[in-house]
């Protein structure tokens, strides 16, 4: 190949192998924040672990002397089949592997000392083929473009329609043909050469198999991980979406973490919804935050009297799933579709921020505040925004984690609610899937006394309602910071409490 087409070929090398290298470290903390929790503090730590991984490859390149194209084609075999392949072998691995963290970390390791020879291997082919200055503009550029389109196409287009396990394949794809395309170009200047063609085209053909078969794999690794048959898994913009089968219980899980079974979820969405609207008599705009699933809104429409009941759910393929799916919209009786709900996808504290209307009765049936952006969802400038969409005489609910487990995050919740001018009135129940469970009433004035229960309820009757609002003194009130946007507290609360529980 002329020296010109030479040029050409490995800026186009760095322009690919950039975005490859930066969709491994997305892909990295992303099945760390699914697989260990969904926390900043897992994409920080992946993020810091590959970047000096990279600086160990750099440094590492100045002791390769001989055979540069060789060694390079090499490194793009290797970072093809570690890179291709992470995802999909950590999700397999998951359940078998008892310290999955390290195993996590070792590969991440590997993976950025070999991105990180890649670059430095890179300009020494090019040294003397353009001048320094020129070498060094055009290397960086095409890096920081590559870079550039990574981070745009993870969010906006992988994760959503490739899932994170064929993404991998996709680019570790992308990888081996780097590799076999500079093998191809300078056949006459690399030693071993059959031999390397050979090596790349076995990676390429394992990439191209685990590319076909990635949907398989991950439900098998779900099976193994969940203990449970797998009957629907879904990779979302927003979130992985995974429903469980065992026996005659059903249950569903986002990014790893239950959201219900069907053996219990009754005792969690009545103990969600009737000890405030109970108390209600005159509500008839409802508000649900959250609760994609449509099971509150199918406590909600017990009440003949609600006139209508506003759903805002981030994911549309939640509601979606939850308003077709046979299986589902028996479980929650067609609530998602009912002529008295509107079903709205967006995000609430935006939507919220919008909105004009008020509402009798507010449900905010978020998940757990395992991290800054569901963090936000339960601070002081959320609460005052639902308050402005609350009627004089209305209330809200929230769901609060255990009050057990996580006793300080629960009372940072009220604290919170509290400095927002609301009373509150906190409670629990026992759910089985979940073991102690805690909610908040919160309203602008005292709500009355009379509860007016609706007929055909499982687990709450006027002699166990009132008793949910009294705490043993293991799980009493302590004194917390209150969640605001600018300290997050909650979610720092929330993971040392999580994590204390989990290691016991």
């Amino acid at each position: 190949m002329h020296d010109r087409g030479l040029r050409l070929l490995l800026l186009a090398s760095v322009f690919t192998i950039a975005t490859c290298g930066l969709i491994y470290e997305l892909i990295a903390g992303t099945i760390a924040s699914y697989l260990l929790g969904d926390s900043v503090l897992q994409f920080s730590t992946v993020i810091g672990v590959y970047l000096f991984a990279m600086g160990i490859g750099s440094w590492l390149s100045r002791y390769v002397e001989k055979n540069l194209l060789g060694v390079f084609i090499q490194v793009e075999f290797l970072i093809a089949l570690f890179g291709g392949s992470a995802a999909a072998g950590l999700f397999a691995l998951f359940a078998y592997v008892s310290s999955f963290r390290v195993l996590l970390y070792a590969i991440v390791l590997i993976i950025g000392t070999l991105v990180g020879l890649e670059i430095p291997l890179l300009l020494r082919l090019l040294e003397g083929r353009l001048q320094f200055k020129d070498l060094i503009s055009k290397v960086f550029t095409f890096d920081y473009i590559g870079a550039l389109l990574a981070s745009l196409l993870f969010p906006l287009v992988l994760v959503p329609y490739c899932g994170v396990a064929r993404s991998g394949f996709l680019f570790g794809i992308l990888n081996g043909v780097v590799g076999l395309i500079a093998l191809w170009a300078l056949w006459d200047q690399v030693p071993r050469a059959r031999l390397l063609r050979l090596s790349g085209l076995a990676v390429l053909a394992l990439l191209i198999t685990g590319f076909a078969f990635s949907e398989r794999i991950m439900t098998w690794s779900e099976a193994a991980a969940y203990g449970e048959d797998v009957i629907f898994a879904k990779s979302t913009p927003y979130q992985r979406i995974t429903i469980t089968r065992r026996d005659d219980d059903m249950r569903l899980y986002l990014n790893g973490n239950l959201q219900f079974s069907t053996r219990d979820e009754y005792r969690y969405h009545e103990s969600l919804i009737h000890p405030g609207l109970s108390r209600l008599p005159h509500a008839r705009h409802v508000l649900v935050l959250g609760g994609g699933d449509g099971l509150a809104v199918r406590e909600i429409l017990r009440y003949p009297q609600i006139e209508n009941v506003t759903l805002v759910d981030l994911d549309p393929a939640m509601t979606r799933l939850f308003s077709t799916q046979e299986m589902l919209t028996v479980l929650n009786r067609g609530a998602l579709t009912a002529p008295r709900v509107h079903v709205i996808n967006g995000d609430a504290f935006a939507w919220l921020r919008a909105n004009r209307e008020v509402f009798d009765f507010i449900v905010a049936d978020f998940p757990d505040p395992s991290n800054f952006s569901i963090g936000k969802l339960y601070s002081t400038a959320f609460y005052q925004r639902a308050k402005t969409a609350l009627a004089e005489n209305g209330a809200m609910v929230i769901q609060c984690t255990s009050p057990f487990v996580a006793r300080k995050s629960f009372w940072c919740i009220d604290e919170t609610l509290h400095a927002c001018g609301l009373v509150t009135e906190p409670y629990h129940a026992y759910v089985p899937s979940f073991g102690e469970w805690g909610y908040i009433l919160a309203s602008p004035r005292p709500l009355s006394r009379d509860f007016e229960l609706p007929g055909g309820l499982r687990f709450l009757d006027q002699g166990n309602l009132v008793s949910l609002f009294e705490f043993p003194p293991d799980m009493a009130r302590v004194s917390t910071d209150i969640n605001r946007l600018n300290n997050q507290a909650l979610v720092r609360y929330f993971e040392i409490e999580w994590a204390r529980y989990s290691r016991q």
